[in-house]
């Protein structure tokens, strides 16, 4: 049975555009690469989140749906929604959801911030690196708010300031060959969107959400399982190629190659890890 069509606010429709577009091909076939690089944080989320056995959960930004069948698997008794943008990452999600033989899992397709949520139809909402990207965050945070009952539990993991992340700032700095390249803007839709913890307080509070804490927890991020490995994943993102798109071809060239020795001195008997530092984001429904 086909989905319905997707409401999205139109501050999220280029959002929208490239979750679903040629892009998002990368992230379906690197999903596992993407998820295994920040698997360390799976189990603060999922101890933050301290789901129940008959826990109703909601995963915003669920992706190829790891941090789902996570939740659905604790709540046994309970049933765990999906929530993206991107179909194509969806459609990855039900083929593993389906072949790990999980029934109390679904998917659908929506802008948390507008999404038309069952009235406090949930006991949990999750994420995993997924909430950073609302152009409206009170609006997102208030309408997820929305589906969960009275005393409901938020947890979600976000990333800390880029500065704090090795992993994205060893790259930039090798890739950037002398351009002054952009950084995310504090508080700007992207990767480090709720990387202030005064301002993710403000916006939950906002919100309605009440008890709000931000845990400080340090994990590395796993590239790769040895130099090649990480070169051939690293090499591959679309970030990376667009960063040396537009160099000449004896630039581009040395600044990989670059790249390359700048991973291989990461590398160590566990893999291919860089620092990274994220925020473990807790709150309560209601004040």
């Amino acid at each position: 049975m086909s989905q319905p069509t997707p409401v999205v606010d139109e501050a999220n429709a280029e959002q929208f555009r490239a979750w679903n577009g040629d892009d998002a091909q990368d992230w379906v076939s690197n999903a596992d690469r993407y998820e295994a690089a920040s698997a360390r944080y799976d189990p603060w989320l999922l101890d933050a989140a301290a789901i129940g056995a008959t826990d109703r959960v909601l995963d915003v930004g669920c992706g190829a749906g790891v941090s789902t069948r996570a939740a659905a698997r604790l709540a046994v008794d309970g049933h765990a929604t999906g929530l993206d943008l991107s179909a194509p990452l969806l459609a990855e999600a039900r083929r593993r959801t389906a072949a790990a033989g999980l029934r109390n899992v679904d998917f659908f397709q929506g802008d948390a911030q507008v999404h038309p949520f069952e009235p406090a139809g949930r006991d949990v909402a999750i994420s995993r690196f997924g909430v950073m990207f609302f152009a409206d965050p009170v609006a997102a945070f208030t309408n997820i708010a929305s589906a969960l009952r009275p005393g409901g539990r938020l947890a979600a993991v976000v990333w800390q300031e880029f500065a704090r992340n090795e992993w994205l700032r060893l790259l930039v700095e090798t890739l950037a060959t002398g351009r002054d390249l952009p950084r995310p803007a504090p508080g700007a839709p992207g990767p480090f969107g709720l990387a202030d913890p005064d301002a993710v307080r403000r916006i939950l509070t906002a919100a309605g959400f009440s008890d709000v804490d931000l845990a400080d927890v340090r994990e590395p991020v796993l590239l790769g399982s040895g130099p090649d490995d990480a070169y051939a994943y690293v090499s591959s993102l679309g970030p990376v190629r667009a960063l040396v798109r537009g160099l000449a071809e004896d630039a581009r060239a040395g600044v990989l190659a670059e790249l390359r020795v700048r991973l291989s001195e990461r590398a160590g008997p566990d893999g291919v890890l860089l620092g990274a530092a994220a925020w473990v984001v807790t709150a309560v429904s209601g004040r």
